[in-house]
């Protein structure tokens, strides 16, 4: 059962801004990097970001370098997804879970990831 909860989604226009958030109630978080994934319809599942356990590296998806900033909160069980200049292609459900990023992907860490209800953002041309 997901112990994630993601929040923050919405509907904004292209260039404009949002703050994704996630809350870890399994404490997963603790022991591994924080990622979050999207899924636009009719596409697979895909990594977008991932922070590294201790919070100092981050690393990202190409096409949202230099928009989205990702960080993490350990005290909070908490992992957070900055977005900027959203473009329409950004339209998708985000989810947050345990991530690895191994040659430039974003995968997620474990085989058997419970993935949350996710938080749909929509960017309108």
């Amino acid at each position: 059962q997901a112990q994630v909860v993601e929040s923050g989604g919405g509907l904004v226009e292209a260039g404009g801004s949002l703050r994704l958030s996630c809350i870890d109630s399994g404490l997963t978080f603790d022991n591994y990097a924080v990622g979050w994934f999207r899924q636009a319809p009719g596409k697979e599942r895909e990594g977008v970001s991932c922070v590294s356990w201790s919070g100092n590296t981050a690393w990202y998806e190409d096409s949202v370098k230099g928009r989205f900033t990702a960080s993490r909160d350990k005290a909070k069980n908490a992992a957070y997804l900055q977005m900027n200049s959203l473009k329409p292609e950004d339209t998708a459900m985000y989810y947050c879970a345990a991530c690895s990023a191994i040659g430039g992907s974003i995968i997620p860490a474990l085989a058997h990831t419970s993935w949350g209800q996710g938080t749909q953002v929509t960017v309108s041309s």
